[in-house]
Parts: C-alpha cells; sequence; structure tokens
C-alpha cells in the first residue's frame, strides 16, 4: 500500500514544482478565471501514464518544469503562400507585430489578449477560460487549465458577419529552449462566418488553447497544417460550443514532431447543428521519435444534429499514433447522426496504431457508428500500379494519398485542401529511398 502513496506524493511534489514554475500574468478581466484555472490545475495536479487518458502517452515532456530544447526550422516555406489572407505572426509565443498584417484587414474584430487584458471589462470575460472549464467534465485535461492560468498572449477574435478573408495565426521558433502558452478566444455571432488557418511551429514546447463559441447559424472553418519541426513537443486543446443551426469544421495535418497531442471537445448544443472533426497525420521514424496522439470527444445535446471524426495516419520507422475518441449522446438528443473512423497505414512492422473508439448513447433514436482499421499497403494495389509502369516509391506515395483522401475531403475550400494535398506530397517526395 506504501507504493501508491509514494507515487500520489511524487505527482503532488511534481505539480506544485510545475505550478511554481509558472509566470502568471497578473490580468483584467482574465483575472477570475486565471484563478479557478489554477486552482482546477492543483486540484487535478499533472497526468501520469496511469491516466486512462494518458496510458499511451508518455506526459514528461509536458510535465517538465522547462521545454526540452528543440533545433528551430530554419526555413519553412508558408502553405498558404499566395493565397488571399490576413497573417498574424507569433515567435516563440509573443505576437510579432513587425511580421504580421494588419488585422484589420480582416474585417472582423481582433485584439492581442496581451493587450486587451489590461481592462477589467471586455466581450470575452464571458468566454474566456469558460468552455475550457466545462471541458473538464468526465476527462481532466490539467494542461488546458494550465494554459487558460498562465497564457500571456492570444488573439481575441469577434465576427459579427462574414469575414473579408481568412485568418492566419502563423507560429514561428526562434529560440532553441523556448516554451510558449498561448490562449485564443473566437465568438461568432448569429449568422458570422470566419475560416482560421494556423500554420507553424510556435516553440520547442508549446501548449495551444482555442475556444471557440458559435451562435446560430455561424460557419466556422479551421484548418492546421502543425510545423515541420523535427524536435518540437506539442499539446493542443480545441474546445467549441455550436449552436443551432451552426456549422463547425476542423481540418488537422501533422507531420514531424517528436510529441504532439491535439485535445478537441466540442458541445453540439443546438438543434441541426454541424460539427466535423478530422486529421490526418505522417510520420517517419527514421528522422527522429515520432508520437501522435488525437484525443477526441463530441458531446451531443441537442435534436437533429450531425457530427464526424475522421482520422487517418500513416506511420513507418518505428513511428506512433494513438487515436482516443467518443460520441458521448445525452438523453433528448433525439435523430443524432454521429460517425467516427480511426484508421492507419503502417508502412513497416516497427511503426505502432493505438485506438479506443466509443461510444455513449442516452437516446434511442439515433444513428451513430464507430471504427478503426490497421493495415499495411494494399499489395494488390501496389501492384497492378507496378505493372503499369509506375516506380514503387511513386505508387506507395499515391495510395498513401488515395488513403488520406477522405480526411482532406473535409476541408470545404478546394483551393486550401489542394494546398495541404501539396505539403503531404512534398513530404513524401523528400523521403523517397
Amino acid at each position: 500500500m506504501a507504493a501508491p502513496q509514494r507515487k500520489d506524493d511524487a505527482r503532488l511534489a511534481a505539480t506544485a514544482a510545475r505550478a511554481a514554475a509558472l509566470v502568471l500574468p497578473r490580468g483584467g478581466f482574465s483575472g477570475p478565471a486565471r484563478a479557478e484555472a489554477l486552482a482546477r490545475f492543483r486540484t487535478m495536479g499533472l497526468p501520469g501514464r496511469r491516466d486512462e487518458y494518458w496510458r499511451w502517452t508518455d506526459p514528461a515532456p509536458f510535465n517538465a518544469a522547462d521545454a526540452v530544447p528543440g533545433a528551430a526550422l530554419r526555413a519553412d516555406t508558408p502553405i498558404f503562400e499566395g493565397r488571399d489572407r490576413v497573417r498574424l505572426v507569433f515567435t516563440d509565443g509573443v505576437f510579432d507585430a513587425g511580421a504580421s498584417d494588419h488585422p484589420a484587414l480582416a474585417g472582423v474584430e481582433i485584439e492581442r489578449l496581451a493587450e486587451a487584458d489590461r481592462a477589467d471589462i471586455h466581450w470575452a470575460k464571458s468566454l474566456y477560460g469558460v468552455l475550457e472549464a466545462e471541458g473538464q467534465a468526465p476527462v481532466a485535461r490539467p494542461f488546458a487549465a494550465l494554459n487558460t492560468a498562465a497564457a500571456a498572449d492570444g488573439l481575441l477574435i469577434r465576427v459579427t458577419g462574414k469575414a473579408a478573408r481568412p485568418v492566419e495565426i502563423a507560429y514561428r521558433q526562434a529560440a532553441e529552449a523556448s516554451d510558449a502558452v498561448l490562449h485564443h478566444v473566437i465568438r461568432l455571432e448569429k449568422g458570422a462566418e470566419l475560416t482560421v488557418l494556423e500554420t507553424g511551429t510556435p516553440a520547442a514546447r508549446s501548449n495551444l488553447v482555442i475556444e471557440v463559441d458559435l451562435a446560430e447559424g455561424a460557419r466556422f472553418h479551421h484548418l492546421r497544417p502543425q510545423g515541420r519541426a523535427l524536435d518540437r513537443a506539442m499539446i493542443t486543446h480545441l474546445f467549441a460550443r455550436v449552436a443551432a443551426g451552426a456549422l463547425f469544421k476542423s481540418f488537422t495535418l501533422t507531420a514531424n514532431g517528436r510529441m504532439t497531442r491535439n485535445e478537441a471537445v466540442i458541445q453540439i448544443a443546438g438543434d441541426g447543428a454541424v460539427a466535423h472533426i478530422a486529421g490526418a497525420a505522417i510520420g517517419d521514424g527514421a528522422d527522429g521519435p515520432f508520437h501522435h496522439d488525437d484525443t477526441i470527444f463530441v458531446t451531443h445535446a441537442a435534436e437533429g444534429c450531425e457530427s464526424r471524426q475522421v482520422f487517418k495516419k500513416v506511420l513507418k520507422h518505428g513511428a506512433k499514433g494513438v487515436f482516443q475518441g467518443k460520441i458521448l449522446v445525452r438523453p433528448g438528443a433525439q435523430k443524432t447522426d454521429g460517425y467516427q473512423i480511426s484508421q492507419s497505414l503502417l508502412l513497416d512492422e516497427d511503426s505502432q496504431f493505438l485506438a479506443k473508439p466509443e461510444l455513449e448513447i442516452y437516446a434511442d433514436d439515433v444513428k451513430c457508428s464507430h471504427g478503426s482499421t490497421t493495415g499495411a499497403i494494399d499489395e494488390t494495389a501496389l501492384f497492378y500500379l507496378r505493372s503499369r509502369g509506375v516506380p514503387k516509391e511513386d505508387a506507395t506515395a499515391l495510395l498513401v494519398l488515395s488513403f488520406v483522401a477522405d480526411a482532406i475531403a473535409e476541408i470545404e475550400d478546394e483551393a486550401l485542401a489542394a494546398d495541404i494535398v501539396a505539403r503531404i506530397e512534398d513530404w513524401l517526395s523528400r523521403r523517397k529511398g
């Protein structure tokens, strides 16, 4: 009985050390939310490998008081270069005005958290940390609480109509031991529409939170090609509340990175709402350790709503992929249409994919399904392509693109989807042979 106690004591000590190492902003309107979040973090404590939702992903890189240094990617061509968008840049977790476009070009209300938080009254006061706090049940997310308490910068975006152009939040890493904690709050009013692009690598270690609140009939599109730096450790949290008739869509492409965990907690709160979340991860352990974890929780709490979870992972040379996805249908959420699929393509026998798909249903008039598969390259399809003169590596690349196509299809903008395909093709091309 003494050993578990020692482990609990060690976790409490580590939590106290992590909290003590934080540099907490004083906060204006966010002050109460930060204090509550810090209390939540201290109560929950740092996660360990024995925690159900961390048993396949080692939280040690995020538990440590300091980031492990990682070489910054010196040159990375912007993925959406040439697209009409407003680019707002954060370097090592701090807004870089000199490298950014003027926020007003987006035609929406955009402010920096670091500046707006000097005031006691702000529209974001009713949202900052709210969705994060609601997303702590039934699964504790201590790093999200830590983020709410400690985030020194981020964007506050409020949209009342249709945005003039997409908003790109571009991340850059300059210092090898940088540690970024960023918190974005996005509010779309009734009937508003916005596309947000997240690109690049924020830091050697980063902890990102986005809270998205969609009013009735709003339309939100989120596209996140995560940076190609090999040494990064990144944890992200996407919290969304979707009102009646609103549309929420998010897609993430992950290539490289020794440790990436993307969490999403989506509340479908109004009748007729739609929420789709998808992702593609491509990892090559020959470049260095690659561990990728998608942990998704979608709650249906209204009638006639639709959700989709579509996740694909392509892994080789010892790369490891994790998917933990859940659909919860609450009592009264009749006519729910929920679908979840997680699939992996293992390009060798050294890689690993671990999946935990879940359904929890408390309504009787629903259509819900989930599935998970793991497999190798289809040898018949590979033989077919090679028999027609396609070199093996090119044929493999074609089959990889075909495999991830279902996830990419969740991107409504065809031009942006083409940019994602081009980035995958480039990744595959650089690894031929």
